[in-house]
């Protein structure tokens, strides 16, 4: 049994038979101690509510023991950000580390949380998504050498940290499943263009459709950051015209709820007259009827996966050593 009292380094020390400067690397993940080390220690200070005094932390280590996740305000994803950070807790859970919430407003230019967090040197590491070719924040997070983990990849010559989802993967297994329908032209919902995934989905995308022969149209002024409404009077108008596409693909599952009310409205079958498949990332989509094909997607996952790499990288590893890639698990019904 744990000693009474408030837990301390000390306690858990006295529990493990570790030194006290062990515990202390263990709870910060040093990877210079085992796997199994960092996990029995951090275990333990779990269990007994072990909390770390983080005044006296900053001062003895210069660190604030903070991770910050940057939220950006879009729906494409259903319940994205509670799974982030159901993940990202969970990759913290045990350690020093906490997490706070930074926005990133509408109209903001998506540097200003991130240099005020520099500035006021308010979290040791930072977490954002949506990432961009050459995207600015990853500049400036190299720049500064800030440890940061993006949700996303780009296309900068410099390695940097990352977790991302092999949406070309999905885009083409999404394409190659309507036509194996027998589906004849299909059109997708993609991000706006200056997102990395979206070149990575109107890849996949155009060589599933290249490879089988079959029609396809792309409404770059229909994307996941249309509200929902419009989405789905977008797709009554479409579907209205000759020459309509009689497979979509939906890469986020808003989206495809959108996608999916336009349809019925427009008075088409879903699964007779056209075919959906979706990007899923939340259970409440497989609740939803008439049932479509969808790929899952597990963003809390990709939260647990960013929080351990982040630590890593605070802990001084390099960054080419933390990238992790999801690949879609494919399993029609």
């Amino acid at each position: 049994m744990p000693p009474s009292g408030k837990p301390t380094l000390r306690t858990i020390a006295e529990m493990t038979g570790l030194a006290v400067t062990t515990i202390s690397r263990a709870l910060n993940n040093a990877p210079e101690l085992s796997q199994e080390t960092r996990e029995r220690v951090q275990k333990i200070a779990a269990e007994i509510g072990y909390l770390p005094d983080r005044a006296a932390l900053r001062l003895k280590t210069g660190r604030t023991h903070v991770i910050s996740l940057i939220l950006d305000p879009h729906d494409e994803i259903l319940g994205f950000g509670q799974s982030m950070v159901n993940g990202l807790t969970a990759a913290l859970r045990g350690t020093a580390y906490h997490l706070v919430i930074t926005p990133n407003f509408v109209g903001d230019s998506p540097l200003d949380p991130i240099r005020h967090i520099m500035r006021n040197r308010m979290a040791d590491g930072i977490i954002f998504s949506r990432t961009e070719p050459q995207d600015p924040r990853v500049k400036l997070c190299l720049d500064q050498n800030f440890p940061f983990v993006s949700h996303g990849r780009t296309e900068l010559p410099v390695a940097h940290p990352y977790v991302d989802y092999d949406n070309y993967a999905f885009a083409y297994a999404a394409a190659r499943r309507l036509i194996s329908k027998g589906r004849r032209k299909l059109t997708i919902i993609l991000p706006p263009t200056k997102f990395t995934f979206g070149n990575h989905l109107r890849a996949g995308f155009l060589a599933a459709v290249k490879e089988g022969g079959v029609a396809h149209e792309i409404d770059d002024g229909l994307t996941l950051d249309n509200a929902a409404e419009d989405i789905r009077t977008r797709v009554i108008a479409r579907l209205a015209k000759p020459g309509a596409p009689d497979g979509f693909i939906c890469s986020g599952d808003a989206a495809a709820l959108a996608v999916m009310a336009g349809i019925t409205d427009a008075g088409k079958s879903i699964g007779q007259d056209i075919d959906v498949v979706a990007k899923q990332t939340s259970g409440i989509f497989s609740l939803v009827r008439p049932k479509v094909d969808a790929i899952y997607e597990d963003t809390a996952l990709a939260g647990e996966q960013m929080g351990k790499l982040l630590l890593r990288r605070i802990a001084g590893e390099p960054a080419e050593d933390l990238q992790w890639l999801d690949k879609p698990r494919v399993e029609w019904r």
